[in-house]
């Protein structure tokens, strides 16, 4: 019986979860409705992957919610991920999402 032996493939497809991809400062932008449970299930987007938000503006206007939230550390991936994941909640009308860090599109760019 032959040995068996480690076959080494290239991978299909690159791993944007990887450490080494480049990270950058976002920006949110979100517009939801005043639910007062809201904020909470937001953040808790961020919480559940050991991320901590630098800012968070609320503003409420008659019955909407104004939410800003800039974090960094994140691949654009893992932040465009998050963004979708927010779109996803019950009450939020629209989620913007912005590079905030002018730097990382320069290094992005220079390494493309």
């Amino acid at each position: 019986m032959p040995h068996l032996e480690a076959v080494a493939t290239p991978p299909t497809r690159t791993d944007v979860w990887s450490i080494n991809n480049a990270h950058c400062r976002v920006h949110y932008q979100l517009l939801a409705e005043a639910e007062p449970d809201l904020l909470c299930r937001a953040l808790n987007l961020f919480a559940l992957q050991c991320l901590t938000p630098q800012q968070v503006n609320v503003q409420r206007r008659d019955d909407l919610l104004s939410i800003d939230i800039v974090i960094d550390g994140l691949s654009w991936h893992r932040a465009q991920v998050i963004a979708d994941k927010l779109r996803n909640l019950i009450s939020v009308c629209s989620v913007d999402l912005q590079v905030a860090d002018c730097a990382w599109i320069a290094a992005t760019q220079a390494a493309g």
